[in-house]
């Protein structure tokens, strides 16, 4: 495949208002407090930036849902883990599906880019939380649903503190990051963005942070701009900075590529974005379970990720966003739990975050997330990144003798994914061929085909790395990619 040279990097809304694709039209449809002084004491001054959004127009300041519900702040402990040493073999025994054969074999679970599994301590506190706990969460006066509204708020604690922000406050609880950015395209987006006005993503995003851009942009008439990656699949910071100018809104960028691995340099890149005006969102999916992640050092005005990926269950995730921005935008759906007062003739929300967690939300995966927020702080997150390192860099040695396979995206600074093509074989055959051998691995466009095409390929098969994962898994794939294409096999 040849690329356009210059690569184009803005699509424009034609005459009739959509973008050049086709684009349906996009219907949006406590820990407890620790201590009193959480969250009636003082809090850190935060100063608005420059490039904030006008104010969302004055109305009654609504009661927090905390002063709506008894507090239990015992029954959630938040004593910090104490990370230990790292041993894999260990931790593998945390995850019980990996206990398994799959035909015949046992099961290597190389897909972890596409979801991790679950340890027992995930497993367990769901378990507890639905025997013991369970109940809707906020209104009630009775005891059980007291309990379940210190666990579901104890883990939006756990998220703050895990992604570093500055009060629970800016922790809003989605279905994961997906939910997230779109969130932000249909409140924040459809307020400030408007005709002319330009939003910046990467070659590198999965398309979840493309479509929501695209939507918005043929409904307000706005410009998509696209920063163009090398052929190592790094951003090219120069290229990127040329495209943003005072009409530019939004910048919003990878923190790690799904199908390439890649880590982009997000200070570096929302420091950019500042200086010319523009808020940046960062979609954290694939960062979260390889790398620790503080949004106030990053700067971040947004951070999205999804539970499912850093070893917690499917259907929740977090939203983090500037106390400022949450409290300036208006609410996208409508319902239960997000109102303070209502009236035919108007409503009165609630503060965020509860503003954006119309009707009753996802209590029990909240819990289990915390659970696993809990788990990767217990192992360390320095631990994972440099053990997941480690993979990374015998895996690419291993592959690279294999004849025919050729390593799309070759980064310096990547994070526990390897995507490849082998000549004369399609990579749908590829994974199927290695599910023969007990090897779960992704095969397909992994819904990031701009990032692939620029490579020239539509598809690859990309095996991806997580904490306990080991070389011999990697023995495994490199043995069985040995026996499909012919060639010699290691002496091990």
């Amino acid at each position: 495949m040849t690329l356009p040279n210059p690569v184009p990097t803005a699509f424009t809304p034609g005459a009739d208002g959509n973008l050049p694709v086709g684009l349906a039209p996009f219907d949006p449809g406590y820990l407890a407090q620790i201590a009193t002084e959480l969250f009636n004491g003082p809090q850190p001054e935060l100063t608005l930036p420059t490039h904030a959004p006008p104010a969302w127009p004055s109305q009654p300041a609504p009661p927090s849902f905390l002063d709506l519900t008894e507090l239990r702040p015992e029954l959630v402990p938040l004593l910090d883990p104490v990370p230990g040493p790292f041993d894999v073999l260990s931790l593998r025994r945390d995850f019980p599906i990996l206990d398994q054969r799959v035909h015949g074999r046992p099961l290597v679970w190389l897909d972890n880019a596409a979801t991790t599994q679950k340890p027992r301590a995930v497993i367990d506190r769901i378990s507890d939380f639905y025997r013991r706990d369970y109940s809707n969460i906020h209104r009630a006066a009775h005891a059980l649903a007291a309990r379940a509204t210190d666990a579901y708020e104890g883990a939006r604690e756990k998220a703050r503190r895990f992604l570093g922000a500055s009060s629970a406050q800016e922790i809003v609880f989605v279905r994961g990051a997906t939910e997230a950015i779109n969130l932000v395209a249909q409140s924040w987006g459809r307020r400030n963005i408007g005709p002319g006005d330009e939003i910046v993503i990467t070659w590198l995003e999965h398309h979840a942070n493309i479509v929501p851009w695209q939507q918005l942009a043929a409904e307000k008439g706005a410009i998509l701009r696209v920063a163009p990656i090398d052929h190592r699949g790094e951003v090219q910071l120069d290229e990127y900075e040329k495209l943003l100018n005072p009409r530019t809104r939004l910048v919003s960028l990878a923190h790690v590529s799904n199908a390439l691995g890649t880590v982009s340099p997000v200070r570096e890149m929302v420091a950019i974005a500042h200086r010319h005006g523009a808020l940046a969102l960062v979609d954290g999916a694939q960062a979260v379970s390889h790398l620790a992640v503080d949004v106030r050092e990053l700067d971040a005005d947004f951070y999205a990720f999804s539970g499912h990926k850093v070893y917690g269950p499917t259907g929740i995730g977090v939203l983090y966003g500037r106390s400022e921005l949450l409290d300036a935008m208006p609410p996208w759906q409508g319902g239960g739990n997000m109102i303070a007062d209502v009236t035919f003739e108007r409503t009165v929300y609630q503060a965020a975050p509860a503003r954006f967690e119309a009707g009753t939300g996802s209590i029990a995966d909240a819990v289990g997330l915390g659970a696993a927020l809990d788990y990767v702080t217990r192992v360390g997150m320095a631990n994972i990144a440099r053990h997941e390192h480690e993979l990374l860099d015998y895996a690419t040695a291993a592959l690279a003798p294999i004849p025919g396979l050729r390593i799309i995206g070759t980064a310096r600074e990547k994070a526990g994914v390897l995507s490849f093509v082998l000549d004369g074989f399609r990579s749908e055959d590829v994974g199927a061929a290695l599910d023969r051998e007990g090897i779960a691995l992704r095969s397909g466009h992994h819904c990031a085909q701009p990032a692939l095409r620029r490579f020239g390929v539509e598809t690859s098969v990309r095996p991806s790395f997580a904490l306990y994962n080991t070389q011999g898994d990697i023995d495994t794939l490199v043995t069985a990619l040995l026996d499909l294409t012919g060639g010699t096999r290691r002496p091990w």
